[in-house]
């Protein structure tokens, strides 16, 4: 029999969730495997074909993640050859945040037959960004009554978050209220079917349910002053009983280790943010060194020797991502969303017969096409907030803008503009933390964008003035979920008993690294003066035009 030091790393997108084992002992990885969800991300209509969604809804199917965690597992260890005993710890991490009501069993609403046409009865995804009315009342009042709180969100909280989301289920679908007895982020939701217990995550619950791990969550009278009914949601829809990253969750229960053909009894840990699980899998152990999770949206996670209650901030929690440390985190809620939106909708037939003709795909072509352009070639300057503003401005409400635009503008040149607007994005989260006193020295990026587009790289570093290091890794979230599943089997069962030794041993960095060119950067400097200036005219309320034009068209 072999030698048992494979850990699984279990992590779940946007679209889709994916698996990696990594040895343990070397860091090697054997194999990754990427499945998409059967349903997808649901923003126009349930899967009953006839319940239409709202503006600005996103939702998902519970039951896929399940799919597809049992489909991955069995696939990985045929493909990689890897005996089931040989495994001995299993992480998970979870983009966050992401709800679903259930029963005190686990089971989800939407699987309940009175309730499946209901969509708050569904996970709601993180970029369901509905409850912004819930998510603007309660950042009012907490204004108003001095809550506390606010100043470890940078004085604001998310549309994103969990309590916003769950006010929304209140107020607009009491009914599923009433009958959930949990309101569980999805992450913690996947370990607790995997286990048999539920124990809640204080990465998730730290960042997206403002709870602190000294003074815990808002009082019951904070809840009270919302809605009368909203009073004893701890006690009644959450849980106090919160564990930080490293804890065993539990061992795999003897059913789902037979639906996934494993032994029962493999240590679980607790789940982890997906963005936050990026940075033990980039390697990144110390502070001042900033971890751009690039994809679908931007994720910028730094660590701090020392707290700073910093605005504009998304999240300010200790051991947050390390133990011993203070995990900052920031974010731009839209970016590889952006590039695709373009693509899908607005790139003409011709470009795509080129693409074909030279063998490459269609981003890739653009990618070459707008690679030809020198900064500021294009006249166009852009705002990257098609999906709101997650920091430094914290308004879900806010909305793209593309400006310069003439009849001779080319595809390519909307498609360079709107990576340097998100660029510009990260640069401004970047500007932020420094002028709040938390560190910014180095520049280290991973996922899918990281992986596949050099322009973007470069780009960043132009606009940012900084070096860029690159995750050897192309599944660097998945990575730090395996490093999670190594910790949970502990140094006695083939993983390890602290984090730095386990990311320094199962993580590491690429040689290549992307330069910042002085020349580039002088120029991108003088368009990010002007991103600055439209980025507080629209973005802090001295013309509300994104706004008044969201509200016609609800």
């Amino acid at each position: 029999m072999k030698q048992k030091s494979i850990a699984v790393g279990l992590d779940f997108g946007t679209e889709s969730g994916r698996i990696l084992l990594v040895d343990a002992t070397t860091g090697g990885e054997l194999i990754s495997i990427t499945e998409n969800y059967p349903h997808g991300v649901m923003d126009e209509m349930l899967p009953d074909g006839k319940t239409k969604l709202g503006q600005d809804w996103a939702l998902q199917h519970p039951m896929d993640y399940l799919t597809v965690t049992k489909k991955l597992v069995k696939k990985a260890l045929a493909e990689a050859a890897v005996q089931p005993e040989e495994i001995i710890g299993i992480g998970v991490d979870f983009t966050s945040c992401t709800i679903l009501p259930a029963t005190s069993a686990g089971t989800p609403l939407c699987e309940l037959d009175e309730f499946k046409s209901n969509p708050h009865a569904w996970v709601k995804l993180w970029k369901h960004h509905a409850a912004q009315p819930e998510a603007d009342e309660i950042n009012e009042l907490a204004e108003k009554r001095g809550e506390d709180f606010l100043k470890r969100y940078g004085g604001k909280i998310s549309s994103e978050w969990l309590i916003p989301k769950a006010l929304q289920i209140l107020h607009e679908a009491p009914e599923i209220y009433d009958a959930a007895d949990r309101i569980i982020e999805a992450g913690d939701w996947l370990v607790w079917q995997l286990t048999g217990s539920e124990k809640r995550s204080a990465c998730q619950a730290g960042y997206k349910a403002l709870w602190d791990k000294e003074k815990g969550y808002p009082s019951g009278d904070f809840f009270k002053a919302l809605d009368p009914r909203f009073e004893h949601i701890v006690a009644d829809k959450l849980s106090e009983d919160i564990y930080p990253i490293g804890s065993p969750a539990g061992k795999l229960t003897a059913e789902m280790a037979g639906e996934m053909e494993l032994p029962a009894g493999i240590p679980v840990g607790i789940a982890i943010i997906d963005a936050h699980a990026a940075v033990l899998g980039s390697s990144v152990a110390e502070e001042g060194k900033m971890v751009l999770v690039l994809g679908t949206s931007n994720c910028h996670m730094v660590l701090s020797r020392n707290k700073v209650l910093a605005e504009g901030i998304a999240g300010i929690v200790e051991d947050g991502i390390l133990p011993g440390f203070v995990g900052y985190e920031s974010g731009q809620s839209a970016v590889g969303d952006i590039f695709n939106w373009f693509i899908r909708n607005y790139v003409p037939d011709e470009y795509y017969k080129a693409a074909e003709q030279l063998g490459v795909d269609i981003y890739k072509y653009l990618e070459l096409k707008a690679m030809e352009l020198k900064p500021g070639e294009s006249g166009l300057l852009a705002l990257d907030w098609w999906n709101g503003n997650r920091s430094v401005l914290m308004d879900g409400q806010l909305s793209g803008c593309l400006m310069g635009l003439t009849l001779s503008t080319k595809p390519e040149e909307i498609y360079r503009a709107l990576i340097e607007a998100t660029a510009f994005g990260t640069r401004k989260i970047i500007d932020n933390h420094h002028e709040r006193g938390v560190a910014v020295n180095e520049l280290y990026a991973c996922g899918g964008l990281a992986e596949k587009n050099p322009l973007l790289l470069q780009i960043y570093a132009d606009v940012t003035g900084r070096d860029i290091h690159l995750a050897a890794s192309q599944q660097a979230a998945a990575l730090g979920a395996a490093i999670i599943g190594a910790i949970a089997a502990g140094k006695e069962n083939g993983g390890y008993d602290d984090f730095i030794a386990a990311a320094k041993k199962m993580a590491r960095l690429k040689k290549e690294v992307y330069c910042s060119n002085k020349k580039s950067a002088a120029i991108y400097a003088q368009l990010y003066a002007e991103y600055l200036k439209l980025h507080d005219y629209f973005g802090r309320s001295v013309n509300d035009v994104m706004k008044k034009l969201r509200k016609l068209a609800d």
